[in-house]
């Protein structure tokens, strides 16, 4: 009788929990988190959520429902800006449809911000021979560079080079590793 008593309050315990866990939120329902503001500091300035003055060195994140990540889209991981590298099939200078709206994005971006500049470099793999390689590198930076171009960014935003196979992006003599050294970087001034 000794062990019921405690087994039963345990047993108990575990389906009083399970009840609270409930399904999964979805978005606009309560979790029963409760979120609580607290300022930085003396003097700060509190500002509505998701938003910071022009020009504040920091930014802060929206909470409620809706909200978006306010500050430079550079640095939004969820952006497509984040994606900074365009990769190539074998022996192309073609950009792949998966990545067409990663670059539209940029060039919208530099059409939208005329101060801030880009360079694209241009890479192959091993395969082909030194000169090959750096006009293949070169055809692929400019690809990237005519569709960035397209949506708006002015030709002095944008400079190309081509580095061939000097600079991989990883050692190995295989189709893994071609498949990663195959590509174009996309390298913002200051980076």
């Amino acid at each position: 009788m000794r062990l019921v008593i405690p087994f039963f309050f345990l047993l108990a315990s575990v389906y009083g929990l399970a009840g609270c866990a409930g399904g999964p939120a979805t978005q606009g329902e309560p979790t029963g988190v409760v979120v609580e503001e607290r300022g930085t500091g003396v003097g700060e300035t509190a500002y509505p959520e998701g938003e910071a003055l022009e020009g504040e060195g920091a930014t802060a994140w929206g909470i409620g429902e809706g909200a978006a990540y306010q500050g430079d889209p550079l640095a939004d991981p969820a952006s497509p800006l984040a994606n900074r590298v365009i990769y190539f099939e074998f022996d192309s200078s073609e950009i792949q449809e998966d990545d067409r709206p990663i670059v539209e994005a940029h060039g919208d971006y530099l059409a939208k911000h005329p101060d801030v500049s880009l360079t694209l470099e241009g890479h192959t793999d091993e395969r082909g021979s030194r000169e090959y390689n750096l006009a293949l590198g070169e055809r692929r930076a400019n690809a990237v560079r005519r569709l960035v171009l397209l949506m708006g960014a002015s030709e002095d935003q944008v400079q190309v080079v081509s580095y061939g196979e000097e600079r991989p992006a990883v050692d190995g003599h295989d189709e893994g590793a071609w498949q990663l050294n195959r590509r174009v970087e996309i390298l913002y001034s200051g980076e």
